[in-house]
């Protein structure tokens, strides 16, 4: 019988062997090319027919790349010696369950991926806050002069760097739970941290199963790697005690230790061997307690990397924030509308309502993720003047946040916002932060929020 491929095995080399990759949206792709240009024998296994998926696999055919369409049937699973999963496939279908039971290797695209990387990897995860945070540090990174590529769960495969011929200084990706379940050896230099709240129990069946996976991203590091934690969050701290790499905390009061400090509303201050750096929120574009914890992490993986107070200062005054993350779409006659159509789960939303501080107009829903939205119902009774619910979960929320603020249930975005448009009165704020994920009614979030951002921009022209 032919010995099976370990891991070890593969990392020293592709060539010649046989890699199914699970799922062909822009990760599988870029999985795909990259696995056939090391020379391995590449099949792609998408549940999708080639109509419901909308992708053309011309480029991956001219590389060899077999594509099995509408199925993901055993027999290609147990013919690979390697599986590679893109980050939206349940690592429990039936067929992954019977090539583990083979003993076939199966990982995420990110950790195929670290196998190959040169640069140092600055890894960021969390319940919220990922991307900001990413963006973040590869801004300050470049601010600094370096060759950043910004990759991951934003938006651009981690693997597509190895598909360029450009070196970079440092490589930044925001990684999900969903790629953290399929690791083996991914093991970034710094791995941040943010938060941890109720999110995926749609995939994750306990809050503490989420937490677990989440954990993984220091689960191969070593002492001269680093962890960057959020001090407040008491789910976060409780993984401490797994970590063999070097701390580094941020949160609220520092005591005097080493670390990152919000020491006051407009101020953080960063202790180390060295010394302290303080620096000035006044002129930062993003706002809120969020985006405090946002930038005292990424000022944390900064100063590891040893940039300079002044560049790390530059870079926070100059950064625009990111699209759909509590986006400020604009203000017409008194009222400021934002587009937080990222906000996929309860924490998100809350942390949203705690951020603005005029009379909200709340606009959620979509498809429930299984978080519990009743945590949303006190902020919501002391900051909202109106609810309008939409989408698959509306019932369910209408059931949970009932209460003496009026409720509204629509049946889809345009009227939603019309209706927060009636509503508003000088001084309110209109805010999508559905708390829910989009699948219902949009490809994802961000044609979610742009749809929220025309219609929005679509009254405000009509009332001219």
């Amino acid at each position: 019988m032919t010995r099976k491929a370990t891991i070890d095995d593969l990392q020293k080399g592709l060539e010649g062997k046989r890699v199914v990759v699970v799922g062909m949206a822009a990760t599988g792709m870029a999985t795909a090319e990259f696995l056939a240009q090391r020379g391995a024998a590449v099949m792609v296994s998408e549940i999708k027919t080639e109509n419901e998926a909308g992708i053309s696999p011309q480029r991956l055919r001219s590389l060899g790349v077999e594509v099995e369409w509408g199925k993901h049937s055993p027999e290609s699973f147990l013919s690979g010696d390697l599986i590679v999963l893109s980050p939206g496939v349940d690592p429990a279908i039936p067929p992954l369950e019977q090539a583990r039971e083979q003993e076939i290797p199966i990982v995420s695209e990110v950790e195929l991926a670290s196998w190959f990387l040169s640069p140092p990897l600055i890894a960021v995860t969390g319940t919220n806050g990922k991307s900001t945070t990413t963006a973040l540090i590869g801004h300050i990174l470049s601010t600094w002069g370096k060759r950043t590529f910004v990759g991951g769960n934003i938006g651009t495969p981690l693997i597509e760097y190895l598909l360029r011929t450009e070196e970079a200084d440092y490589i930044v990706a925001e990684i999900s739970s969903f790629q953290l379940e399929a690791i083996a050896s991914f093991s970034p230099w710094i791995a941040l941290l943010l938060n941890l709240g109720e999110d995926h129990f749609d995939r994750h069946p306990t809050f503490s199963a989420y937490a677990e996976v989440k954990g993984r991203i220091f689960l191969n590091q070593g002492p001269k790697d680093w962890a960057v934690i959020n001090n407040d969050d008491a789910a976060v701290r409780s993984l401490c005690t797994q970590i063999t790499s070097q701390l580094l905390p941020f949160g609220r009061a520092g005591n005097g230790e080493k670390g990152v400090w919000l020491e006051a509303e407009d101020t953080i201050i960063y202790r180390s061997d060295k010394g302290e750096e303080r620096f000035s929120l006044e002129r930062v574009k993003i706002k809120g307690m969020h985006n405090c914890e946002n930038i005292m992490a990424a000022i944390g993986a900064a100063s590891i990397c040893g940039v300079p107070q002044g560049a790390i200062q530059e870079a926070l005054e100059s950064f625009e924030g990111l699209e759909h993350r509590l986006e400020w779409v604009g203000a017409w006659r008194g009222v400021n509308v934002y587009n937080d159509s990222k906000a996929t789960n309860v924490a998100s939303t809350l942390r949203a309502l705690l951020s603005l501080d005029a009379p909200i107009i709340l606009l959620a829903g979509g498809r429930d993720k299984g978080g519990d939205c009743s945590l949303l119902k006190k902020p919501i009774e002391e900051r909202a003047t109106a609810l309008i619910l939409m989408g698959e979960a509306k019932e369910k929320m209408h059931a949970a946040l009932q209460g003496p603020i009026p409720c509204h249930l629509v049946e889809g975005m345009e009227e939603g916002v019309r209706l927060a448009w009636k509503l508003a009165r000088a001084g309110d704020v209109i805010l999508l932060s559905p708390a829910c994920s989009s699948f219902d009614m949009f490809d994802d979030y961000r044609e979610r929020g742009r749809t929220f951002k025309e219609i929005v921009r679509k009254l405000a022209e009509e009332e001219r």
